[in-house]
């Protein structure tokens, strides 16, 4: 069994169920400090962050990475244990094999190899693992970069290991993410009986066509790579059950994806602008989850493009698409990110897993970019 297999068996094996890392990072500590690695642990709250820094100066490249995972819903719809690592027909099977504790194992292959075969090289490289990338991502990288942020702790380029391949592995290299802002809404209204109506006050009705305008609005046409962004409507719930009563109060949750044409606070004012011209009682809570960021030509996306075409066999697709990471914390730190790993056509799903050819070249991938970047 090959390095980068049997150190993904042992993560796989590890029940990091997010926020727990359940000692996958302490397991990572002890091999990159015995290859020369700095090694700060940074926990807060529930969660464990890991900082591996290695060399001195600029320019810096950190790869970033998470090993917590999504549970893994019941055990008898999987083939095999979830927590117990199989290797099946060339295909390694368990909880988090492409999403991604496969990529972290390679991350660690190819920075061992890479200190090892240059042990004075230029600048910075550097390893930011959370544990909560899949939960509430609070106090994981969002806090790890406010900490960075007050130390002055620079990063120049981020290699993000979420699975981002297609079909083959680096047909896809992803160079931007949309910003994620989620709202919930309550319309107050007055609760009564369905039979006179004008002793109460609505609050489905009196929202519905505000949620209409809302829904319908065509917020922009895009952003170079990016598509529209959109405004999804994800629950609706009011009443006592009874089909009598007119409800008192309507809660509805929405989502934001956007583009960088819009920050958080201008898309909350644009939709409290609605909700006011339509007279609505009510009271809302957004949750900013990330702005978008985007990765123009330069230095990262070209050694990136160049390194993906060698081991695709053909020049990567360029995309912006999927939902959100943690590489959203790092780039307002000025860090130029883009993302690189597996098939993701497995992940959070039953019978999660990595083709073990493309596990084995994941290594020697990253350590491409890694070169091409620091030597």
């Amino acid at each position: 069994m090959s390095d980068v297999v049997s150190l993904t068996c042992e993560l796989i094996a590890q029940h990091s169920v997010t926020p727990d890392d359940a000692g996958c990072q302490q397991l990572i500590a002890q091999r990159l400090h015995a290859a020369g690695f700095a090694i700060e642990h940074l926990r807060f709250g529930e969660v464990d962050n890991l900082w591996a820094i290695h060399g001195s100066g600029g320019p810096v490249l950190a790869l970033l990475g998470h090993t917590d995972v999504v549970p893994p819903g019941p055990r008898e719809a999987w083939a095999s244990d979830p927590f117990a690592p199989e290797v099946r027909d060339g295909v390694l099977y368990g909880r988090g094999a492409a999403d991604m504790k496969g990529s972290v194992a390679a991350f660690v292959i190819a920075l061992e190899r890479f200190v090892a075969a240059k042990p004075e090289h230029p600048g910075t490289v550097a390893l930011l693992l959370t544990s909560d990338e899949e939960g509430d991502a609070i106090d994981g990288v969002r806090k790890v970069a406010n900490v960075f942020r007050e130390r002055g702790q620079r990063i120049d380029w981020c290699i993000t290991g979420e699975p981002s391949s297609k079909e083959r592995l680096g047909d896809l290299l992803r160079v931007g993410r949309r910003g994620t802002l989620s709202a919930t809404l309550t319309v107050r209204g007055v609760q009564g009986h369905v039979a006179y109506p004008e002793k109460a006050r609505n609050p489905i009705h009196q929202a519905v066509p505000a949620l209409a305008e809302l829904a319908a609005k065509r917020w922009d046409d895009g952003y170079e790579t990016f598509p529209p962004t959109s405004l999804q409507i994800s629950n609706i719930h009011a009443g006592t059950g009874a089909n009598n009563v007119i409800p008192g109060e309507l809660q509805v949750l929405f989502n934001l994806r956007y583009n960088p044409h819009w920050r958080a606070e201008q898309l909350e004012a644009e939709c409290e602008a609605i909700l006011h011209a339509h007279g609505l009682d009510y009271a809302i809570h957004w949750h900013r989850g990330g702005e978008p960021f985007h990765t123009p030509e330069g230095p990262l996306r070209s050694a990136a493009r160049d390194v993906l075409a060698q081991f695709s066999g053909a020049t990567p697709e360029e995309s912006t698409g999927g939902g959100t990471s943690d590489a959203r914390f790092i780039a307002p730190l000025g860090a130029q990110c883009i993302e690189i790993g597996p098939v993701n056509a497995s992940i959070h799903k039953v019978d999660e897993h990595v083709r073990v050819a493309d596990l084995e070249r994941l290594p020697d991938l990253y350590l491409a970019l890694v070169e091409r970047l620091l030597v």
